[in-house]
């Protein structure tokens, strides 16, 4: 229970101190390029035109809704995070005893380190984590709506109880559960690239007898999370587009975003347009020749 609950706190705290970098990036996720881009050199030293990075987006925030501006959505997320921890933890514990239990009845166990010991930890965290974002979804919708506010200056969404009376007015029960597929989907194809691309490292490209093993196997792992998190990043992406696709939202109607009737739509459209990486770089945002701005419609070549 006491590691549950310093899980807890340090998570809230790092959700507070990431909030401001989560903000920013659904606003350019959704399409939102308030400000106008500047001329910049690449890696080759050409000169390029360039969109605002997360600094200059954030002066943009502070100056129209002030430092607090930066924090809007956060006691959702703060609530997503809270019981998602409780629940991961608590199934992850079940899973772990379902687990010892099934061992004893039998007389073979998978060794520490093995394809299959790999694979039984995998699951179990699969399932863990896949309980805890199924059960902190609709406090993740809420957190991406009060975000998308901020370009249409909406007030829709102003606190989580009312805002759960408005999602379910509007959208009925299904509406908290809006995008809920593809973040599913790219959760669990995280998680299993990591643990098998680290397992392969660390069976066949180290030595036990190299000298700190133990911290190269964890940092083995940490590139391989890295590594799999942008290859799942397109179902992030989706996963917050359909979660305020046509909510009523000005950053979920046209002209910044489609109505998409599945997310497979969503996907389809952002792979045509070239756009399935959008957001996931918020610094050195080079800007695509004849893009077109949604806030004012007007070309900058």
């Amino acid at each position: 229970m006491a590691d549950t609950c310093g899980q807890v706190l340090l998570g809230s705290g790092l959700t507070v101190l990431s909030h401001p970098l989560m903000y920013i990036k659904v606003l350019v996720q959704v399409g939102h390029e308030p400000l106008r881009p500047s001329i910049g050199r690449n890696l080759f030293g050409r000169q390029v035109y360039q969109l605002p990075g997360l600094f200059a987006y954030a002066k943009h925030i502070i100056k129209i809704d002030g430092k607090a501006g930066l924090f809007n959505g956060l006691a959702p997320r703060l609530c997503a995070g809270t019981i998602g921890t409780l629940v991961h933890s608590r199934i992850l514990q079940r899973c772990q005893d379902a687990g010892k239990y099934e061992v004893s009845g039998t007389s073979q166990k998978a060794e520490e380190g093995s394809l299959q010991h790999v694979v039984n930890e995998t699951t179990k965290e699969m399932i863990a984590r896949s309980c805890a974002t199924i059960v902190t979804h609709p406090f993740h919708v809420i957190t991406l709506r009060c975000m998308v506010q901020f370009i249409g200056r909406e007030t829709k969404y102003s606190g989580v109880f009312d805002s759960i009376v408005t999602v379910y007015k509007n959208e009925g029960v299904l509406g908290f559960f809006a995008g809920l597929i593809p973040r599913l989907l790219g959760d669990v194809l995280s998680l299993w690239i990591c643990n098998m691309l680290a397992h392969l490292i660390n069976t066949y490209a180290i030595d036990d007898s190299m000298s700190h093993t133990g911290e190269i196997k964890n940092c083995s792992q940490a590139v391989t999370g890295f590594f799999a998190s942008m290859l799942t990043y397109p179902f992030v992406l989706v996963s917050n587009l359909m979660a305020v696709n046509d909510c009523g939202l000005a950053g979920g109607l046209p002209p910044y975003a489609s109505t998409y009737p599945t997310w497979v739509d969503c996907w389809r459209h952002l792979s045509l347009e070239g756009n399935m990486s959008r957001g996931n770089s918020l610094f050195f945002r080079k800007l695509p020749v004849g893009k077109t701005y949604a806030i004012d419609q007007k070309r900058f070549f």
